[in-house]
């Protein structure tokens, strides 16, 4: 059955810029002397800036004041976005959506300018679209409150949604909102939460989402 309402995580769902977050947050440790470990993507992914910022002070010792830091993370992200793409198949059924007249938002984690930017390089940003970035709620994913707060700017009731994410946080969350979370990692074969409905290709996404 189609959902009444589709959101979209934006970093590594609608968008392959996990790659480039990895690469400016590694750059931006090293511009500080720190080495980044092997499993930064893995441990960084779907998480919030705050959230990261925490880990480089505890584990890593990072001194910066978060200011400093997310500026320094920023500059590095934004410097190039020239290749960012978006993730094969997911802008086709974005589109698709749209032209059935599905709502639809982009519910990320990262910072609005990020939101912004991201959507815009890989031609996705238009008039009137609905976007719910970190500083536009209190509380971030896992938290459930960036996918209500999607719900309230669409008008639909949560139980009538689907969420689609590639990260366990971003499908944790959509659980805890109420909806249908449809897990799509970067990589086939991992496991989602408890709830969430896996799937490993774009077929499979359409198929989830009630579009044969």
């Amino acid at each position: 059955m189609t959902p009444k309402a589709v959101f979209w995580d934006m970093d590594g769902t609608l968008v392959d810029s996990e790659p480039l977050h990895a690469a400016a947050l590694a750059s931006a440790m090293r511009s500080e002397g720190l080495e980044p470990p092997a499993d930064l993507h893995e441990r960084a992914l779907g998480q919030t800036a705050a959230h990261i910022y925490a880990m480089m002070r505890e584990e890593f010792g990072l001194t910066l004041p978060f200011p400093d830091w997310i500026e320094r993370k920023y500059s590095h992200y934004l410097a190039d976005l020239s290749g960012l793409r978006p993730r094969p198949g997911a802008i086709e059924i974005f589109r698709e959506i749209n032209a059935l007249g599905i709502l639809q938002a982009v519910v990320s984690n990262s910072d609005r300018m990020v939101v912004d930017a991201n959507l815009s390089a890989v031609g996705l940003l238009y008039p009137g679209m609905k976007t719910v970035s970190r500083n536009d709620v209190r509380e971030g994913k896992p938290h459930a409150e960036p996918f209500l707060r999607a719900a309230w700017l669409v008008d639909v009731d949560p139980v009538e949604a689907a969420v689609v994410e590639d990260s366990i946080i971003g499908a944790s969350a959509g659980l805890a909102a109420g909806m249908k979370a449809i897990f799509w990692p970067e990589r086939p074969g991992m496991r989602g939460p408890a709830g969430a409905v896996t799937v490993n290709s774009a077929d499979e996404l359409r198929a989830a989402l009630g579009l044969g």
